[in-house]
């Protein structure tokens, strides 16, 4: 599709000054200069119809000999438009889009996609005759058009002091990075599934041959799943990535805290006492899980470091800085590739690299994690954990048992 925006500008800058055939000739030869699709891009640049720019194209092939052969159609000539023929027209064209999508129950739309033709049929059958193109162009008109829905609304009311609980991490997050203690954010991504499945977008490879995917992406159970979870550092803007072949637990979870630890942030912070984790309010690394604190404790007493937990607060895990400075780039660097492999997946999220200097390896986790582990109100008791004055249910510190941290080892 050939891009309207330059063709707009140029255009909408010199007609006003001509007449109405040196209007539609400029058209033309913007057309002819786009190329393929330019007809296209002109009309919905201008608003003409395709079968002006046309017989203008045929103009310029062949021009009058004189210049009484050249039409120019007076200002205010032509055929009135339908707007002005059926003033009200426009009003109940309006009253079915927005009864559409307000969920009118009356509205003969309410269970259709408002395309133009059906909106051109259901007019038609008001008596306004008008075809699907003009009812386009009348929407254009009055400010209308085609948008997607946006994922903005979080499920549920916001907690009363979401907005104190940013500004509470934000405060933590600094007095970490002062200190050149490591803050990382945490989460786990989509599951994929391994074969050969179709993967969204598109790769380049030699024409007419396409990667051979199933149709369908039916679930089996039976099938192995990639279970990426990440660490991303957000003072370094390097990421870690634990592909798990099992369940996404709790103790997958810290799990893989730990494995980046002992690879990666014991190295690059040897003088770290203490470490901010940033996690999502549900999942494996949920506030109300138990079996979450108790791993915490574990990963506090075999690395030795204080581990204080920051939570989002519900229904904010798009807020998260993993998901938009890690995981979003690790699904364009693998779109349009099947993900046929553990091997290929764990290679794909090694290989991402953005031009702000985002490196992230990779690691392969076979282990396994059980799930339905019960914990006791014994070993929720033995916990070293202390609460934050200001929600502490959100917001903790877990200080190791003992001051013997485990030494670093490749994972």
């Amino acid at each position: 599709m050939v891009s309207t925006e330059g063709s707009r500008e140029r255009l909408a800058t010199v007609l006003p000054h001509l007449n109405e055939r040196q209007r539609r000739l400029t058209a033309a030869v913007e057309a002819r200069a786009l190329g393929y699709g330019g007809v296209s891009a002109v009309a919905n640049a201008t608003g003409f119809s395709r079968g002006t720019i046309h017989r203008a194209l045929r103009e310029l092939a062949h021009p009058p000999t004189t210049l009484a052969h050249a039409q120019i159609r007076v200002r205010g000539a032509g055929r009135p438009r339908l707007v002005d023929q059926q003033p009200d027209m426009q009003q109940r064209l309006q009253a079915l889009v927005e009864s559409s999508t307000r969920g009118d129950p009356m509205s003969p739309l309410l269970w259709t996609c408002a395309s133009t033709t059906q909106l051109a049929t259901a007019l038609c059958r008001e008596g306004y005759p008008i075809s699907p193109d003009t009812v386009g162009r009348v929407l254009t008109h009055m400010g209308y058009s085609l948008q997607a829905n946006m994922k903005s609304l979080a499920d549920g009311a916001d907690h009363p002091e979401r907005d104190d609980q940013f500004r509470y991490l934000t405060k933590l997050v600094r007095r970490f990075q002062t200190g050149h203690e490591p803050v990382i954010s945490v989460d786990t991504k989509k599951k994929e599934l391994i074969g050969p499945y179709h993967n969204r977008g598109r790769t380049w490879r030699p024409h007419g041959q396409p990667e051979k995917v199933k149709i369908h992406d039916f679930i089996d159970p039976d099938e192995p799943k990639a279970i990426p979870y990440g660490i991303y550092d957000v003072a370094r803007n390097h990421g870690w990535v634990n592909v798990g072949c099992d369940h996404d637990t709790a103790s997958f979870a810290a799990g893989s805290i730990y494995r980046w630890w002992m690879a990666m942030g014991s190295r690059v912070y040897p003088q770290a006492r203490e470490v901010l984790i940033c996690a999502d309010a549900g999942g494996s690394n949920g506030y109300r899980i138990r079996l979450w604190k108790v791993e915490v404790q574990a990963l506090a007493d075999k690395t030795g470091l204080r581990v204080t937990v920051c939570h989002l607060p519900p229904g904010t895990s798009k807020w998260n800085k993993i998901e938009h400075r890690l995981f979003s780039h690790i699904s364009m660097n693998w779109r349009g590739r099947p993900l046929t492999s553990h091997e290929i997946v764990v290679k794909l999220i090694g290989a991402t690299v953005t031009k702000t200097g985002l490196k992230v390896n990779a690691r392969l986790d076979r282990r396994k994690y059980p799930t339905k582990v019960k914990v006791t109100d014994e070993q929720m008791r033995a916990l070293n954990i202390k609460p934050h004055a200001f929600h502490g249910e959100w917001n903790y510190t877990i200080e190791p048992k003992n001051t013997q941290a485990a030494k670093p080892k490749k994972a």
